[in-house]
């Protein structure tokens, strides 16, 4: 039996970014927009290159990465399902300010930026839906930063997995079973520090068990430990 893919439109329809727009001007996006699929590694788009598109996720997970002064790549945040990419730059029509890149295999809607700007100039509807999204995540974005920048660092892995815990975590194996595969540098990216001290922690609350690492992702064995080390 084929499989039957899903238009442009069928994942506008299910994206919460869009999923509040009238039936209309879903129609109207999804007849500019293109569907692309992703291999796991592969690079959506590079820190610095032209921001000629605005993305919507519809399936898998992408890290959203900066290279600082040192030449060190920090990871800034995973997102998921529904979340936009690089909206932000491509309605200021800036560069990009980091780089994406598939986690696992991920598909995404991608609306060219003149064919978005052309509805919005004429489909004023579309802009407060829209906007809203796009603000949601640059507050995360920019709390995000302030994260990295201070602070302990047990702290922060704490902070991490519980956050990801909330997101997409599923009551399996013994406890909160997270699917998504992060090797020991990516860990450190997102938490700021160096893959050394990341493989201690991880280390030390394996065999605390706090938290066990799996072939295809984590499973998190002792919330409460987590959340008192995330407020200390």
């Amino acid at each position: 039996m084929i499989a039957i893919m899903p238009t442009a439109e069928d994942l506008l329809r299910t994206t919460p970014i869009f999923s509040r727009l009238s039936p209309a001007d879903r129609k109207t996006i999804a007849e500019v927009s293109r569907v692309q699929h992703f291999a796991k590694g592969d690079t959506i788009f590079e820190q610095d290159s032209p921001s000629d598109a605005f993305y919507a996720i519809s399936s898998g997970r992408v890290k959203i990465f900066k290279m600082m002064p040192n030449g060190k790549d920090v990871i800034l945040e995973v997102f998921g399902p529904g979340d936009p990419l690089g909206a932000v730059a491509a309605y200021m029509d800036r560069p990009f300010p980091a780089s994406a890149a598939a986690l696992e295999d991920t598909t995404c809607v991608i609306i060219p930026r003149a064919a978005f700007f052309r509805l919005i100039d004429t489909q004023p509807s579309l802009v407060r839906g829209l906007l809203l999204g796009l603000t949601f995540r640059l507050v995360e974005l920019t709390n995000r930063l302030a994260e990295l920048t201070g602070g302990r660092i047990e702290p922060r892995f704490a902070r991490l997995f519980l956050k990801l815990g909330s997101e997409m975590g599923l009551q399996d194996r013994g406890g909160t079973y997270i699917p998504l595969a992060l090797s020991r540098q990516e860990l450190a990216d997102l938490t700021g520090t160096t893959i050394e001290t990341c493989i201690r922690i991880m280390s030390r609350w394996n065999k605390d068990d706090v938290v066990r690492t799996e072939k295809d992702g984590f499973v998190l064995l002792d919330r409460g430990e987590l959340e008192r080390i995330a407020a200390s």
